[in-house]
C-alpha cells in the first residue's frame, strides 16, 4: 500500500519559516521525482517545488530564493523548506511521487499552511 504522508504544515506569522516533511512508503522512493504542489482556496493547485530521482531541483518563479525542496533515500523522506513566508504562501500543500519509468503517480493528503499578515 503506497502512502505519502505529510507533515510540519501550521501556522507561522509573516517572515517566519516551516520546514515540509513527505514520508513515502510502498514506492521505491528513490526511483520517483518528488514535487510539493499547493492550492489555496478558490485557486487551482500550482507547482511550488520538484526534485528528480537525480536531485535536480525546479522551482516556482514565486518561490525561488525562499524555498528550498531536498530529499533524504535513506529515508524515503522529501522536505521542503519554506523561509520568508508571506500571506500569499498560505494553502494546502501535497506531496506527489512520480515513478521515472511509468510515470505512475501518487499523492499526500495535503497539509495546511497558513500565514498570518
Amino acid at each position: 500500500q503506497v502512502q505519502l504522508v505529510e507533515s510540519g504544515g501550521g501556522l507561522v506569522q509573516a517572515g517566519g519559516s516551516l520546514r515540509l516533511s513527505c514520508a513515502a512508503s510502498g514506492i521505491t522512493f528513490s526511483l520517483n521525482d518528488m514535487t510539493w504542489y499547493r492550492q489555496a482556496p478558490g485557486k487551482q493547485r500550482e507547482l511550488v517545488a520538484a526534485i528528480t530521482r537525480g536531485g535536480s531541483t525546479n522551482y516556482a518563479d514565486s518561490v525561488k530564493g525562499r524555498f528550498t525542496i531536498s530529499r533524504d533515500n535513506a529515508k524515503n523522506t522529501v522536505y521542503l523548506q519554506m523561509n520568508s513566508l508571506k500571506p500569499e504562501d498560505t494553502a494546502v500543500y501535497f506531496c506527489n511521487s512520480r515513478y521515472y519509468y511509468t510515470a505512475r503517480e501518487y499523492w499526500g493528503q495535503g497539509t495546511q499552511v497558513t500565514v498570518s499578515s
